[in-house]
């Protein structure tokens, strides 16, 4: 079987990436970073929205292009690569990817526009404290179709529109979408390791809400929920891996010492293989998500899983590797070594972290052994 794009995904990547060199140099990555008051790059946004990526999977009848996951995929790992500072995976990845799957036709007809044209930033907010998420103990509660409590972190919570949070009524644990713009909302801006994806503490105090999906099944429907989100994600990882592995190639070949390149010495050649086999297992992993979301088939969530834990060791393992290659100038600021490292961690725990996915993989195979 060839998990590999065909033909026309390949020329969609190639696209998006000439694209990408051109609106979003590191300089673009960096002015976010420099700019506290700036969470994400509006222009990029708009530009991104304009290409179509927002609405890649939303059927054209709700102003999307009506693409499929592969298509998402390949873009995904080239915004990946490119470091966009951007809230993309947020609203593409996780919020749209709810509503098309379980939000109901009013639903869609509502939010699916603005997403597709980039009005829409949504979010998902589910953690309220340190520690391994626990939807069956969530603080958050609806009562009359009113949302109290608070969630904390965030990511993007700050700049989204709207948000799906977790939260308990009498059914149980459900999921209910919030306007961010309503009344009982206040927002916080957190300090974070990654400046260019903005994170946040939001309370709602009776803040309006909807369910999303049917009544108390919420801890289904979010882990249906970041399956799907966890082989995009792995495709930025994949992507951002990449670019690292590129990097340090590039620096040991340019870089003297003792009268010879660095990439001549066996240190760092053993540097950039291990960099590179951890990234051809972690795209032999995302590829095999991507073929279980786009065909809906029955593994995806042993598919997800493998894909995260991947992504995730890849992508970090890659972003300190490419740091240690450049030596002591791979330290300072003025290098672009920390903004992958950065972006690695954001995005190791984005979706919760490798112990989460671990067990969820566990589970999974044990399952399936079971039968």
């Amino acid at each position: 079987m060839n998990f590999d794009y065909s033909h026309e995904q390949k020329f969609l990547k190639d696209e998006a990436r000439k694209f990408l060199e051109e609106r979003c140099p590191v300089t673009a990555v960096r002015g976010v970073l420099d700019d506290g008051g700036k969470p994400f790059d509006r222009g990029l946004w708009q530009a991104v929205a304009g290409m179509g990526w927002t609405g890649a999977v939303i059927p054209e009848k709700w102003g999307g292009t009506g693409l499929g996951h592969i298509e998402l995929c390949a873009i995904a790992e080239e915004l990946g690569r490119a470091l966009a500072p951007i809230p993309f995976a947020s609203t593409v990845y996780v919020f749209a990817e709810a509503i098309l799957a379980f939000g109901s036709d009013a639903q869609r007809e509502a939010l699916l526009p603005g997403i597709a044209s980039g009005a829409v930033i949504g979010c998902l907010a589910t953690s309220e404290r340190e520690g391994a998420l626990s939807i069956e103990g969530m603080a958050a509660n609806v009562v009359g179709g009113r949302l109290s409590g608070a969630k904390v972190p965030v990511t993007d919570g700050d700049v989204a529109t709207h948000a799906i949070v977790a939260a308990c009524d009498e059914a149980g644990p459900g999921l209910f979408i919030v306007d961010l713009a309503g009344e009982g909302i206040a927002r916080e801006a957190i300090a974070t390791l990654d400046p260019t994806r903005s994170v946040a503490r939001i309370t709602f105090a009776g803040s309006p809400c909807e369910r999303l999906g049917a009544a108390g099944e919420g801890a289904a429907l979010l882990s249906a929920i970041l399956d799907r989100a966890a082989v995009l994600f792995a495709f930025e990882q994949v992507g951002g891996a990449g670019r690292c592995l590129e990097y340090a190639k590039a620096y040991a070949m340019e870089r003297y010492a003792f009268g010879r390149v660095i990439g001549s010495y066996q240190a760092i050649k053993h540097k950039l293989a291990d960099i590179y086999v951890r990234n051809e297992l972690a795209r032999s992993s995302a590829y095999y998500g991507a073929w279980a979301l786009n065909s809906g088939a029955a593994e995806l969530p042993e598919a997800a899983a493998a894909a995260r834990i991947a992504g995730t060791q890849a992508y970090d393992f890659a972003a300190r590797e490419n740091l240690q290659t450049h030596g002591g100038m791979g330290f300072t600021w003025e290098a672009d070594c920390h903004l992958h490292l950065r972006r690695a961690r954001q995005l190791g725990l984005a979706l919760g972290g490798l112990p989460l996915w671990r067990e969820r993989l566990i589970r999974t195979l044990e399952s399936r052994n079971a039968l």
